[in-house]
């Protein structure tokens, strides 16, 4: 009985734990929700990943890159998602065309 009640430990703790500070691994696609007029303050992924952007508010937002080059979603109402794949290693700010106060980091990792 010990040992059941050790196995079933075991494979609970070892199950539930997580990573600090993981990142998805390259190639796959990570979501992100624009919620509260907010983006999540940083992102960080490794080159090659997916990223979308989810907008969970009830008006258009945007996910512009401050270069305006990088990456542009153009307006997204509510509802709406914009991917951008990751595939230049750098730290980009970003921010929203229609609201100002709206801005983020894109860290993307070898």
């Amino acid at each position: 009985m010990l040992a059941i009640s050790m196995f079933i430990l075991l494979a609970f703790f070892s199950c539930s734990k997580t990573k600090d500070n993981s990142q998805p691994p390259a190639g796959a696609t990570t979501t992100f929700n624009i919620h509260n007029m907010a983006f999540p303050a940083k992102i960080t992924v490794k080159k090659g990943t997916t990223i979308k952007w989810f907008n969970q508010d009830g008006y258009a937002h945007t996910v512009t890159s401050d270069d305006g080059t990088t990456f542009d979603s153009g307006n997204m109402d509510a509802g709406a998602t914009f991917s951008y794949t990751a595939n230049t290693v750098g730290t980009f700010d970003y921010h929203c065309k229609v609201h100002a106060n709206m801005k983020g980091i894109l860290v993307v990792t070898e």
